[in-house]
């Protein structure tokens, strides 16, 4: 492991400043899904099922294998959501054309509307932050961002939809 001491080491890899990036992530957080907290809440749903909501609508017609591999849960805790999500109509569960014991999923009119409302506070805010950094710091967080995810098949399933750094 490097030498975060180092007189060598540029300023912003130095202790301090890579403890204030994980304090700004959190707080980050903490503010980015605040609101939609607070709506899920009224349907007695928690971030998981916003987890659910958005990558679904992300990926219509996704499966439910590929849905576990994005959000590394069990079986068991999908299950739970998924099921509660499908019986008050915001998913809809159909099988596989050509594998019909694989499970596709995708957003009903009402989950569409919920994924909306969720994430329109979260464009918003993104948004404005972006504006406010300019494209390079927008580059530069992107390229950051893209460096904390560890998994090649995670990098790889963003790169395919989006222009992002590697």
């Amino acid at each position: 492991m490097a030498d975060l001491k180092s007189t060598a080491t540029p300023g912003f890899l130095r202790e301090e400043e890579l403890r204030q990036a994980i304090e700004l992530l959190y707080y980050a957080y903490r503010d980015f899904t605040a609101e939609p907290d607070a709506m899920l809440a009224r349907y007695g749903f928690g971030r998981a099922h916003h987890r659910v909501i958005y990558f679904v609508g992300r990926h219509p017609q996704m499966s439910v294998s590929d849905l576990l591999a994005i959000l590394r849960i069990t079986k068991q805790s999908l299950s739970r959501v998924l099921s509660q999500l499908v019986r008050q109509g915001f998913v809809r569960q159909s099988p596989g054309n050509r594998d019909r014991r694989r499970r596709l999923l995708e957003l009903t009119e009402k989950g569409t509307e919920l994924e909306r409302q969720l994430s329109e506070n979260q464009r918003q805010r993104m948004a404005r932050a972006y504006r406010e950094a300019g494209a390079p710091a927008v580059e530069g967080f992107r390229k950051v961002m893209f460096g904390i995810i560890s998994s090649e098949e995670d990098r790889k399933r963003i790169g395919r939809r989006n222009d992002v750094p590697r």
